[in-house]
């Protein structure tokens, strides 16, 4: 249904990387695609209740077991439904006001990485997988082409896969500090102690 890369965002192209190469991603993306992707946010922010909405709509569509990290969504089975769900168009929102922030950070990396970072670990305590991650890209990407239209070319989708790229392994990494975190604090004193006079 739609759009060419819906249901392919487990490839490559939106392969989740460590942090060497979140840092390669983000020296990849030129001065001319970060200008590609904030005049193109000037288009799609007129629309990002519709985007947001739709994007969440399609990626329970092309990923069903996504589903399962939205309470609020997990026993929903029309997608019609969702599309006027308020609590949808509240997370929506909130994506796309992420979007937004890292657009504009894209010239200040640093603020972008730990705005990406503390999202991911956030994303740990919501039981929000890594693996789900990139799927919002795609779908994004999906969701904004007929509403940038012949705007839209394949430097500019490209643009926006470069940034997803670098904001989903920054997540991911988040993600991963605070579960080491977790398992840290989870440990009694004693297991701690341990493990440290082993390493010795």
């Amino acid at each position: 249904m739609g759009c060419a890369i819906s249901g392919l965002a487990a490839k490559s192209e939106f392969a989740e990387r460590s942090r060497e190469d979140a840092a390669d991603v983000a020296a990849h993306l030129s001065e001319e695609q970060i200008h590609m992707i904030k005049d193109s946010w000037k288009v799609i922010r007129d629309d990002i209740a519709k985007v947001g909405i739709i994007m969440f709509v399609r990626l329970f569509e092309t990923h069903p077991e996504c589903k399962d990290v939205f309470f609020l969504f997990r026993d929903v089975e029309d997608l019609e439904r969702l599309r006027t769900n308020r609590e949808l168009r509240a997370h929506g929102l909130r994506v796309m006001s992420f979007i937004e922030k890292s657009v504009a950070r894209l010239d200040q990396l640093e603020r972008l990485e730990t705005l990406a970072v503390e999202l991911g670990k956030s994303h740990y305590h919501y039981n929000a997988p890594p693996k789900y991650y990139s799927y919002v890209g795609s779908e994004f990407i999906c969701a904004v082409q007929p509403i940038l239209k012949e705007k839209w070319t394949t430097e500019l989708e490209e643009a926006w896969k470069t940034m997803f790229q670098y904001v989903t392994s920054l997540m991911k990494q988040g993600y991963q500090e605070e579960s080491t975190r977790q398992r840290l604090l989870a440990s009694s004193p004693k297991d701690r102690l341990d493990k440290r006079n082993t390493a010795l």
